[in-house]
């Protein structure tokens, strides 16, 4: 069996003595022919799904699929708002109607209409929420859930007849009452309806046909490093970095701050540091370690002065 729908056209093959649709041009020769295919009695259904289970009989399972291809189409309708391609939705509702098939067990004593219906709305809300926008707006299953029912709900409130403000946006009252029926805080469905109201927007858009740079936000937002708080700590960090270091220095015994400043701060012209612990354990006429123990005391009163200038 295969079954294909694609946006620019549809497609729909399946290889079975029962029914064969050939390969059609357009969506509505699609929904034209699959309303035509016929629907299966109770009998027939358990019959085909036992097949399936048991046997793993693969035309059963297409005849379980295409007597309920309708119903995807009758569904896909209802999420035409969302501004994707009819074909499109159908044929992430057919993926839905597939698995279900798959999962069916007809002993349960529920009808495969009935049990359809749930997987060709998920894989319908997953494929919205993926494309719908470039940016993900629903992530939790409370998001998902407002993310559904607010669109149908604001229409509603449009359409009572003591709403004639004609308000693009909700008024209190309106978002306290959704809050409640969907059992969501009233931030969530303001933070929702803001999502829902806003584009995409490339910061940094493709060049236009006449292969000129396309001109978008990244050309005027700001510099991070021009924010008012970044300058003021660099700033600060320049300031400690040479008058800061100048007064800590100051703090230091002569020995003391000499040896910061050959083991720290001195650099010559073919890059290579100051003096090691030995050559200035040499010329003091003390131990390695000794050394180590005074730049380490040193090190320590230059914080806490560090600390006092800034």
């Amino acid at each position: 069996m295969s079954t294909a729908i694609g946006g620019s056209g549809t497609a729909l093959a399946v290889a079975t003595p029962w029914a064969v649709v050939p390969s059609l041009g357009n969506l509505d020769a699609y929904i034209s022919a699959v309303n035509r295919l016929p629907m299966l009695s109770l009998q027939e259904e358990q019959e085909f799904a036992r097949k399936f289970r048991d046997q793993n009989d693969l035309e059963a399972a297409g005849k379980l699929v295409l007597s309920h291809l309708r119903l995807v189409v009758s569904v896909s309708r209802k999420y035409l708002g969302y501004g994707l391609p009819h074909g499109d939705l159908i044929q992430e509702g057919n993926i839905g109607l597939m698995k279900a098939v798959k999962r069916f067990d007809p002993d349960h004593g529920v009808r495969l209409v009935s049990y359809a219906l749930h997987w060709i709305k998920a894989e319908i809300h997953e494929y919205i929420l993926k494309n719908w926008r470039m940016v993900k707006v629903a992530t939790t299953k409370a998001q998902r859930k407002l993310f559904f029912n607010l669109r149908s709900m604001k229409q509603g409130f449009k359409d009572e007849e003591d709403a004639q403000t004609h308000r693009d946006s909700l008024t209190d009252a309106q978002i306290d009452s959704m809050a409640r029926e969907l059992n969501v805080k009233r931030e969530e469905v303001i933070e929702m309806e803001a999502r829902m109201a806003g584009g995409d927007v490339l910061l940094d858009p493709a060049p236009n046909d006449d292969g000129d740079e396309a001109f978008g936000p990244i050309a005027y937002l700001a510099d991070a490093g021009h924010e008012p708080t970044a300058m003021i700590e660099s700033r600060e960090r320049d300031v400690l970095a040479s008058d800061g270091i100048a007064a800590a220095l100051e703090e230091l015994d002569p020995r003391s701050r000499r040896i910061v400043e050959e083991r720290w701060l001195k650099v010559n012209d073919d890059g290579s540091g100051g003096l090691t612990l030995h050559d200035l354990a040499a010329e003091y006429g003390v131990s390695a370690e000794r050394i180590r123990q005074i730049e380490s005391a040193a090190m320590k009163k230059m914080k806490k002065a560090l600390a006092a200038y800034a």
